[in-house]
């Protein structure tokens, strides 16, 4: 749980890098790669974290209205990726206009649960982690380059002159 609004930030801009990172290598056709038919696709799963970005906040009263409620998930990678920009950045605005540490105590129903504010924010970071670990799998399935996000990827490790670990 987040007890400083400032850690959060930090944080918060080490995983959007990281989140845009993964997606920048994202192409149209691979947003349909699914690991079985009835599974989440690629895309879905990218998707579902753009419009975490406006939902989740919006449920905890960062937000006045979440923009992205009705949005179709759109086809182009390029026009998803520029909506999680947009809302990543809406997340770091309402965080820092609207809570202080004093708050990040205090407790908001979010699913049926009481969470703490600071809570929120760390469920935004773990959720995000959640799901780029899926993508990562997603992605070399459909022959992706899978870039380091908390260290070296497979492929990354040559780069440093060693060779990938089993």
């Amino acid at each position: 749980m987040f007890r400083d609004i400032q850690d959060f930030l930090m944080q918060w801009d080490q995983e959007s890098k990281a989140t845009l990172n993964l997606m920048d290598q994202l192409t149209n056709e691979s947003m349909k790669q699914k690991v079985t038919p009835d599974g989440r696709s690629l895309g879905y799963l990218a998707w579902h974290l753009v419009t975490t970005l406006s939902e989740m906040p919006c449920r905890a009263g960062l937000l006045e209205t979440d923009p992205l409620e009705n949005t179709a998930m759109p086809e182009n990678v390029k026009a998803m990726i520029g909506y999680y920009r947009t809302e990543s950045a809406r997340v770091t605005e309402a965080v820092s206009g609207n809570w202080k540490n004093e708050n990040l105590r205090e407790e908001l129903d979010m699913y049926g649960e009481r969470w703490k504010k600071g809570m929120v924010l760390m469920s935004l970071v773990l959720h995000q982690a959640h799901h780029r670990g899926q993508m990562t799998v997603l992605m070399r399935q459909a022959g992706l380059k899978v870039p380091g996000v908390y260290g070296p990827s497979h492929e990354e490790w040559a780069q440093y002159g060693m060779s990938p670990q089993e």
